[in-house]
């Protein structure tokens, strides 16, 4: 009996060999991605089609351009680091906390261990033992109690640094496309409508490739984001005439 468990277990280990799971695991780097890149896209074509309407030269529009994506990639790279530090704060604290309660109330997170198990289904002679082996292991009770009770996944040390740096890269990223027909063209009006073509193509391309990566429909991710990009271009184009007027 116990070969053929040993057997089976043996099986189980070569299929999880041979098996290749396809997930996205670096979730919260396309969520920086996402954030600047769409934030960058957004805000200074905005800017420059405001000031376009404002009648203002390209050279003019262009300084203003790069002060504004600089101004905004310190800021949005500065609010995704204090983001990460807050959370990877929160996991130490919540941390302490859960180990105290495990050293002063071992009973009371044994049964909150058991109701966890509960829930998926697991019968009470079949998690008592589990139970048993996490209260012999410490660390590995703490681990499991971190996850499954609080939901709180061990941040990367490096995380809040790297968040800044890759929202602030994308958005310089962003931020530069709609600027680029006025490096070029010294009309403001003729550069404005190249900015427009540009933006709302580099706009399109964002959207279907967040749509990909997030899981979500493609097609309306793309209609999404670049209806967002030109309402807030537009909006801005109209009230910089409003007030010219």
């Amino acid at each position: 009996m116990a070969q053929n468990g040993h057997t089976d277990l043996e099986k189980q280990l070569l299929l999880l060999q041979d098996h290749e799971e396809k997930h996205f695991m670096s979730s919260e780097i396309v969520r920086d991605i996402i954030i600047g890149v769409s934030d960058g896209l957004t805000v200074p074509f905005a800017l420059a089609a405001g000031l376009s309407g404002a009648e203002v030269p390209s050279s003019i529009i262009l300084i203003a351009g790069i002060a504004e994506v600089a101004a905004g990639a310190i800021s949005m790279g500065l609010g995704g680091y204090l983001a990460a530090q807050s959370e990877a704060d929160h996991y130490l604290r919540e941390l302490k906390r859960e180990e105290e309660e495990i050293v002063a109330v071992p009973d009371i997170e044994a049964a909150e261990c058991a109701e966890i198990l509960a829930q998926y289904g697991v019968e009470p002679h079949e998690y008592e033992p589990v139970i048993n082996a996490l209260r012999r292991n410490p660390q590995a009770w703490l681990d499991f109690m971190m996850k499954f009770e609080l939901g709180l996944e061990k941040p990367d040390p490096m995380r809040a640094l790297q968040s800044a740096l890759t929202i602030a890269i994308s958005y310089i990223i962003g931020g530069s496309v709609p600027l680029m027909p006025y490096v070029i063209i010294p009309v403001a009006t003729k550069a404005l409508f190249a900015s427009v073509v540009v933006t709302l193509l580099a706009l399109v391309i964002f959207g279907l490739a967040k749509g990909y990566f997030t899981g979500n429909q493609p097609f309306k991710s793309a209609f999404q984001t670049a209806l967002i990009g030109a309402i807030a271009s537009a909006a801005a184009y109209s009230i910089a005439k409003v007030f010219q007027a």
